[in-house]
């Protein structure tokens, strides 16, 4: 990534949710992409345990409430910009893979190779806690050597945000495979 940026830091005197002895220091980064998009960038630090979380909050997000879908034809489509906000579901259909809102989900802002990555280690994750005669077994080796074939560019398949609340986005390399429809009232109150 390159851009520049501007650092700030600030101690909080909060104790750290890890060690719960330290104190927990926050850096901040403004920083501008090439592109023009700005994002501020938190580091979170214990000063004992180095227990460290990061968090990237874009400051050009767009805020309108839909459902973004963006077909991934070959491998110069994994380089779109996906930003996904807490209050969005973010799936890829073909592979039956979601990842769901919550209470404590983040913000998080990649790319479309990026997203098939998070996939990719949960679903190895959750293989590795299978038993290997687990019914299950053979259909997540399928997901993971989908998960490589998309990776490598060498599947198509559909990447879909749908944010009741607004703030994800996504920012296609080619626009014309690239959908968006707002949501409306009677939409959100279902959702």
């Amino acid at each position: 990534m390159s851009g520049k940026g501007s650092n700030k830091e600030e101690t909080f005197s909060f104790k750290c949710p890890s060690c719960e002895k330290g104190v927990i220091t926050i850096d901040t980064t403004d920083y501008d992409l090439p592109d023009g998009d700005k994002m501020l960038i938190i580091k979170f630090t214990c000063d004992q345990c180095n227990y460290h979380k990061n968090d990237v909050i874009p400051m050009t997000t767009r805020m309108d409430s839909g459902i973004m879908t963006l077909k991934i034809v070959d491998e110069s489509d994994l380089k779109s910009k996906i930003y996904r906000s807490p209050t969005g579901k973010l799936e890829i259909p073909e592979l039956e893979l979601i990842v769901e809102p919550g209470p404590r989900a983040d913000f998080y802002y990649t790319n479309v190779e990026g997203v098939l990555f998070r996939f990719e280690e949960a679903v190895s994750i959750y293989k590795n806690n299978l038993e290997k005669n687990d019914p299950q077994f053979n259909e997540i080796e399928e997901i993971l050597g989908n998960l490589k074939k998309a990776i490598n560019g060498k599947l198509k398949f559909t990447l879909k945000i749908s944010d009741p609340g607004g703030g994800s986005y996504i920012i296609p390399q080619d626009p014309s495979r690239y959908t968006f429809q707002k949501l409306n009232s009677d939409e959100l109150e279902e959702g």
